[in-house]
């Protein structure tokens, strides 16, 4: 069979996934035309999905390490279309939140297992490489719900746009019944081909204090990725004076180049044979972005047009190495459950993040803003653990 079929309908999924979990927002203007909710309201209504994906994504993972990927994600993604088509047909605010909960509580699957995929399919020489498409599917699928998503509002209405959504994972799921196949039960051991045989058995992964470190530093490294790009539209419509639409075009760009760093990133990862070191670097390289621009926006420099630009793309880039880390130290009886623990932080650290940094901005400024996210990165680099044996990840039983 080949792999990139195997990791083409694993981004799929990925993207099918993130299409409604943070595709909603693009839908507020509608909802708020249709319905006439305050914004309050709304901004909890497109939060329910995340909130479903959290309350959901350790025990997605565990039934992947258990059952395998492609029954988790099919029946997860499909289960997904069933409440977006319930909720299309919805008018109360309370059952489209619990519907739309629900949609993410099975959404979660495809979090949890879609990265179990590259971790059995792809040696260790080009997992960085591969592992970076499938991070990549996320911002690649935020944009094209921005393209996609409003348009079909505004033509049909928010039913139509939830319908879509669901049309979009029933295709989805149909490929993973169609063409997925769970990869080999054992890691391939370094420079083999996955199939190569059983690895030796050792202890469950989080006995080891090196891949709670890494969910600690990705934690750690998610808050000023989005404490640089919550407010960037903001900062180039109030401090640098351009329309929204020409800002969000630029931030657009900036995304689409940022999903290319993850797989620049991954490459480079396969080359040096770690995943951890170039994690690492990634961090002072944002430190160094977000210092720019945080003394950019004190000044009210228009170099900071630029310099924000920047900071989005250094902050996007360095994602996928903390998930190919975690999948090589996890093992696959393990993968599961770690990528499910892994997202869960990172969403944890994503919830708080625009609340705390929207009141230090509207406080102190944009400048002091940034300079308080330029120390993060520092802080994620001390917590990020040296590199375990070259990909040497266990290989446990549940």
């Amino acid at each position: 069979m080949n792999r990139w079929h195997m990791l083409g309908v694993g981004m799929a999924a990925q993207a099918a996934g993130c299409m409604f979990l943070y595709g909603l927002p693009f839908l507020v203007p509608e909802l708020r035309a249709e319905t006439g909710w305050s914004l309050a309201r709304l901004g909890v209504l497109v939060g329910c999905p995340s909130i479903g994906m959290l309350l959901a994504l350790v025990a997605w993972g565990a039934a992947a390490d258990r059952y395998g990927e492609r029954l988790v994600m099919a029946w997860g993604l499909g289960t997904s279309a069933v409440f977006l088509i319930a909720g299309a047909f919805t008018t109360g605010p309370v059952a489209l939140g619990v519907l739309l909960v629900l949609a993410g509580i099975a959404g979660a699957s495809v979090s949890a297992a879609s990265g179990r995929v590259v971790l059995g399919w792809f040696p260790p020489e080009r997992r960085g490489f591969a592992m970076g498409w499938r991070q990549a599917a996320q911002p690649l699928s935020v944009a094209f719900a921005a393209l996609l998503l409003p348009p079909v509002a505004g033509h049909s209405g928010v039913r139509g746009a939830l319908l879509v959504l669901a049309g979009i994972c029933l295709l989805v799921t149909a490929a993973i019944t169609l063409i997925l196949a769970d990869p080999p039960d054992a890691s391939p051991a370094p420079g083999a081909e996955p199939g190569a045989g059983p690895q030796p058995r050792t202890g469950a992964p989080y006995r080891q204090g090196a891949l709670w470190r890494v969910h600690g530093a990705s934690a750690v490294l998610i808050v000023p990725q989005f404490a640089v790009s919550v407010f960037a539209l903001e900062y180039l419509v109030s401090d640098r004076h351009l329309t929204a639409p020409g800002a969000g075009r630029l931030l657009a760009v900036a995304g689409l180049v940022g999903a290319a760093t993850r797989l620049l990133a991954g490459r480079w990862s396969d080359r040096l044979g770690s995943r951890l070191r170039p994690m690492r670097w990634l961090a002072f390289a944002a430190t160094g972005a977000i210092g720019l621009l945080a003394l950019a926006a004190g000044l009210h420099s228009p170099a900071g047009t630029a310099l924000v630009l920047v900071a989005v793309v250094v902050t996007l880039s360095w994602n996928g190495l903390a998930f190919t880390s975690v999948a090589e130290q996890a093992g696959p009886a393990w993968a599961g459950r770690a990528f499910g623990i892994q997202n869960t932080v990172q969403n944890l650290s994503v919830a708080v993040t625009p609340a705390l940094w929207g009141a230090l901005i509207a406080g102190y400024g944009f400048g002091a803003g940034y300079a308080v996210a330029a120390v993060v990165p520092l802080l994620g680099a001390l917590v990020t653990p040296r590199e375990p044996a070259r990909h040497a990840a266990p290989v446990t039983t549940p």
